[in-house]
Order: structure tokens, then C-alpha cells, then sequence
């Protein structure tokens, strides 16, 4: 936990590669103080077959899935964040978003939380 999911053009990949991508958003959303380094797991998933409403333009759209308990300012700092930093690194991607996702600590549940001695805190 959390998890950042990137969808994103193939077109993107033309500036910089799949781990540039993956070590950019591992390091914005630990640069917003609200994760540990070790916590943070990044995907990206490349299309070729898309549309951008009427047009076809690259874009990269950041799925951000966190733990419950943040406030709408930390929220919208890491996303401000992610994007900034995103479009930084690619400057003529037009199309550059993400969203907060949040799971319920009532139902999540991993495979450490099977040990009966995991004690589950919130940071």
C-alpha cells in the first residue's frame, strides 16, 4: 500500500522508458511525505489503441489507490504533485491526470494480515 496504477499512451515511451516513468511517480509520492519509500508500488500500462475524446493525442492518467484517513488537502497535494512532476518529465504530453482512490481499512486485506501476530496501523 498504495498503489499507483499509470495508464498511458505507447507514444510516451518515445521521451522516456518504462522505469524513468515508474521511478518518477515512486519518487513524487514519496516526496509528499505521506508514504515510506518501501511502501510504494507503481504499474504502468501502455496502450496502442485509444481515443482522447475526438483526437488521439498521448496522455497519462495516474490511478492513485491509498489507505483511508487522509484529508482533502494531502489528497490534493499528491496529486498536484504527481502531475507536476509528470509534466516535467513530459512536456508535450497534453493530456497528464490522476485521482485518489481510497480502499476501507474495514475491508482491505493482504496476505501479511493472515499472521495472527500483524498488528495493522494507519501512518
Amino acid at each position: 500500500m498504495p498503489h499507483f496504477i499509470l495508464d498511458c499512451s505507447e507514444g510516451t515511451l518515445a521521451s522516456h522508458s518504462k522505469e524513468e516513468i515508474i521511478e518518477q511517480v515512486h519518487s513524487s509520492a514519496v516526496s509528499s511525505d505521506l508514504f515510506h519509500k518501501n511502501d510504494v508500488k507503481v504499474r504502468v500500462n501502455f496502450f496502442k489503441h485509444y481515443s482522447t475524446g475526438d483526437k488521439k493525442e498521448d496522455f497519462i492518467h495516474v490511478f492513485a489507490n491509498i489507505m483511508e484517513g487522509r484529508t482533502i488537502e494531502q489528497k490534493l497535494h499528491l496529486s498536484r504533485t504527481i502531475v507536476r512532476d509528470l509534466a516535467s518529465m513530459f512536456p508535450l504530453v497534453p493530456n497528464i491526470g490522476t485521482n485518489i482512490i481510497e480502499f476501507e481499512k474495514a475491508s482491505y486485506f493482504n496476505k501479511n494480515m493472515l499472521d495472527p501476530n500483524y498488528q495493522f496501523s494507519m501512518p
